[in-house]
């Protein structure tokens, strides 16, 4: 970020800040709420000056690119097995979900997103591959799908973050769902 506080904030200004409010959020730092405050105080802001006052009182080790919260790929596997990801962690900006014959559930619901947009790809081949966004989320949906079923609620019009889904569903099933009703795996919550 540029010294001068009357400089207009460009995107890549706004994901540093939205960096180290994620950070703070999955240390402990910052609470759900002050963290979903922040942020949406932090995507809104026009100038550099402010977005200080929202960074301010935290650390500053995005800053450095050592931070943990910069990773740009990872990757989520399920071979023969049912994997669950949730909870809070730190997602990257490219997601991979690739599920062979098992399931696969991942929820961002609480996870720290590094930026106002991630991209989640999925492979399934005879897998149930199953992603739970925020309830704010605007999702879009580009996943193809040959002898699966699609189900994508997430639908699109939220004010929070922007999740791209792609990639493709053989033999299998994929589900986009802000609740975890939508789910129809009421066990797994």
């Amino acid at each position: 970020m540029t010294d001068d506080p009357t400089m207009r904030a460009s995107d890549a200004d706004r994901d540093r800040a939205a960096t180290v409010l994620g950070e703070a959020f999955a240390s402990g730092r910052l609470t759900s709420v002050e963290h979903a405050d922040r942020l949406e105080a932090i995507y809104t802001a026009k100038t550099v000056g402010e977005l200080v006052p929202h960074t301010k009182d935290l650390p500053q080790t995005s800053a450095s690119g050592g931070a943990p919260a910069t990773v740009e790929h990872q990757q989520v596997s399920a071979v023969f097995s049912k994997v669950i990801k949730r909870g809070r962690w730190i997602a990257s900006r490219h997601t991979h979900l690739a599920a062979t014959f098992g399931a696969l559930i991942v929820d961002l619901s609480q996870a720290v997103l590094p930026g106002r947009e991630i991209t989640v790809s999925v492979s399934a081949f005879c897998a149930k591959t199953i992603v739970r966004v925020p309830p704010n989320a605007q999702v879009i949906d580009e996943v193809g799908a040959v002898f699966a079923k699609r189900q994508v609620s997430g639908g699109s019009g939220g004010d929070g973050p922007v999740i791209r889904i792609t990639g493709r569903v053989t033999f299998g099933k994929v589900i986009v769902a802000r609740t975890v009703t939508d789910w129809n795996l009421h066990g797994d919550a």
